[in-house]
């Protein structure tokens, strides 16, 4: 885990130690900025023909309205009968976006915080606490959480797969916890990869520049048998280090080669069955550690799903996954393994009303090794451990008024090693004002469990020649961290040509993870506890606008508030010190231009407002794309990113001083992609 630090201020100094605060709560955000194809849409990793091109480019808002998601109710649903804050980012929008990563294409989403901390490091959050170690937001890969037990967060740098074959990227903002549990706090991220079926054919895309010095993914689908279909793929990347504040390099490059397999069988029409993997391995560049060891980085999943639909709209789902990852010098060594099984009935009624329920149960092993950093060495009490989590949850969908008002009341159950059992309920309202246009609203709770982080770890400052002094404990009676959620959205469409999505919050939030003094301030070691509470509120906007067959554009704002105190009487840390930084502001546009003879050219400006605590500037990044379709197999493109921008830093990793700080670079790449 490459994060979790921040620096507290003693009265004898400067002196870093590892900090994490946790809540995760998705299930609430509008319908904006990128929206999803309709699944009758061919595949785009198909070659291109007229046809297809003009059907891409005649889709009418009302058509994205009604792309089907699947993260909000883990049902078939459309986004605009969804009584929440989603977004969904299609295959089409990552291409043009001109993105080369997950994090990257998460910039298109409102209400999501992205920040690039070094070559292969992100802070990615919803609706505030952001950090390297962001553990209040759940992500998932084709069902496959991807967040570690071991701080609550996501390893970004090995989250990846072919950007190509994701058929799209759901995301929901706010509290999702009564369906997907532990740490869907303030958020969930759900990618979503195409089928075997979808992806027949070779694919081949390579390129290179200044900071993606060079990359290759190369796929290739076929047809075994009626029913049978499978894919293979491989991937490598090599990525040039960042800047320094003086413009030295920032000893940070990474490189990664990564490749897997698809299986998907069509028994009947009532079965489907799918065996999906992924194998990676690589190396990042450590410029803070001691002995400037690279971080090796190595893993793999396997993933089997069963689909039996019912018939009447009822179905079953079956999911197992095992998943290895192991990651060295972080500067401590990590290596996990989880088993994850998880079962779904849904059952839809008579009178318009759907009913689901499920099951899962969860493993995880980890063995961690102590590391060091300079001046300091960190490890884990016991350094092996295996949790367990067991959860249940229900959900009742119903039409009170056919047409007009949606009701959804739901509740996860969940039992974990550390802290015991959690309930986490929600109640929601979607009421249709008219055809064009709609209102939501949303309570909710949702809890993020504790970590390996909260009760295990153990830090001491390295004096020469002298006893070491131990600066920081975890604390086996770490209590989850609370949200109470309440949502308002609305969504309308006042002309065929425009739509727009709001969503407003309010999140109250107890027992906030913070650094305790047993006594005073002046004493050491400070102890991982729950002695803070606050709230945080924000408005998020998208909108789209289509103003010809050949241009459409599309803004997303978000606006957001966060207040942190201790609880009184406690001797916790000064929040402004150990809380997450978040920007008060965020602004996103983007054009979308399909010129003659098969010339696509995008252009996009983000602002981003200061981060005050990290003393961090506003920043305005401008990226563009400039593509053309030669023939119905190869397409060129180049991309500039950070166009008018020397370099500018984005935010602090855990392991920064005022010295290690990062700064994103103007770069820019040329890439060459090739289908049959």
């Amino acid at each position: 885990m490459r994060g979790f630090r921040r620096q507290i201020l003693f009265s004898t100094g400067l002196l870093a130690a590892p900090v994490v605060i946790a809540i995760a709560n998705p299930t609430s955000a509008p319908a904006s900025g990128p929206q999803s194809l309709p699944a009758t849409t061919k595949s785009t990793t198909q070659p291109v023909n007229d046809n297809e091109a003009a059907s891409l480019k005649g889709m009418t808002l009302e058509d994205l309205m009604n792309v089907e998601v699947t993260s909000v109710s883990k049902r078939e649903s459309t986004v605009g009968e969804s009584p929440a804050a989603i977004s969904v980012i299609t295959q089409d929008d990552i291409k043009r976006s001109g993105a080369t990563n997950i994090p990257e294409a998460l910039r298109l989403v409102p209400g999501l915080e992205v920040a690039q901390i070094d070559s292969n490091s992100w802070a990615i959050s919803s609706r505030g606490f952001n950090s390297q170690d962001a553990n209040k937001l759940l992500v998932l890969i084709d069902g496959r959480s991807v967040y570690t037990p071991l701080f609550g967060g996501v390893f970004w740098d090995v989250q990846d797969t072919m950007m190509q074959d994701i058929d799209r990227i759901e995301v929901i903002r706010g509290s999702a916890g009564s369906l997907w549990g532990e740490n869907a706090v303030n958020g969930v991220i759900n990618v979503i990869t195409k089928s075997a079926k979808d992806t027949q054919g070779l694919f081949l895309s390579a390129g290179g520049g200044s900071l993606e010095r060079d990359f290759t993914n190369v796929r290739y689908g076929w047809k075994i048998g009626d029913n049978l279909y499978a894919r293979i793929y491989a991937k490598n990347f090599d990525c040039d280090q960042t800047l320094l504040p003086n413009g030295r390099g920032g000893g940070d490059a990474w490189q990664m080669t990564q490749g897997g397999f698809r299986l998907d069988y069509e028994q009947s029409k009532e079965n489907h069955y799918s065996l999906h993997g992924d194998y990676y391995g690589g190396f990042e560049n450590n410029l803070v550690t001691s002995n400037a060891a690279d971080t090796q980085l190595t893993g793999g999943n396997i993933v089997g799903l069963w689909t039996h639909d019912l018939g009447n709209g009822g179905d079953l789902k079956l999911q197992a996954y095992f998943d290895n990852s192991n990651h060295n010098n972080l500067p401590f060594g990590e290596h996990r393994n989880t088993t994850d099984i998880d079962f779904q009935h849904h059952i839809h009624l008579e009178q318009r009303q759907d009913f689901t329920w499920g099951l899962g149960y969860r493993v995880t092993s980890d063995k961690l090794a102590t590391g060091f950093i300079p001046g300091e060495s960190l490890g884990f009490d016991p350094n092996e451990r295996s949790t367990q989590v067991v959860s249940a949850f229900l959900q009742y969908e119903a039409e009170v008024i056919p047409d007009r008002l949606h009701l959804t009341l739901g509740s996860k159950f969940e039992h974990n090693d550390y802290s015991g059992f959690d309930v986490q309920p929600n109640a929601r309202l979607l009421l249709k004002l008219d055809k064009r246009q709609s209102v939501w609203g949303a309570v909710s709770r949702a809890v993020r469990t504790p970590t390996r982080l909260d009760e295990d770890v153990q830090a001491y400052l390295l004096e020469p020649g002298g006893a070491n002094i131990q600066i920081l404990s975890g604390n086996r009676n770490f209590k989850p961290e609370e949200v109470l959620s309440y949502e308002v959205g609305y969504r309308v469409e006042p002309v065929s040509h425009v739509s727009m999505d709001v969503a407003t919050f309010y999140n109250n939030y107890t027992h906030v993870e913070s650094l305790n003094a047993i006594t005073s301030l002046a004493d050491l070691p400070l102890v991982f506890g729950n002695a803070a509470h606050g709230d945080t509120y924000g408005v998020e906007v998208g909108s789209t606008f289509k103003a010809t067959d050949w241009w459409t554009i599309r803004a997303t704002y978000t606006y957001l508030q966060k207040r942190l105190v201790a609880d009184p009487g406690s001797t916790t840390v000064p929040q402004s010190v150990i809380a997450a930084d978040d920007p008060a502001n965020q602004f996103y546009i983007r054009s979308s231009l399909d010129f003659p003879h098969h010339v696509q050219f995008d252009v996009s400006a983000r602002y981003v407002e200061e981060l005050p605590i990290m003393q961090i500037h506003s920043y305005i990044s401008v990226d563009a794309r400039l593509s053309w379709q030669a023939n119905e197999h190869l397409e060129l493109s180049v991309v500039g990113q950070n166009l008018f921008d020397n370099q500018h830093p984005e935010f602090h990793g855990n392991y920064s001083t005022a010295e290690v700080l990062h700064e994103i670079p103007r770069s820019v790449y040329g890439m060459m992609t090739y289908r049959w």
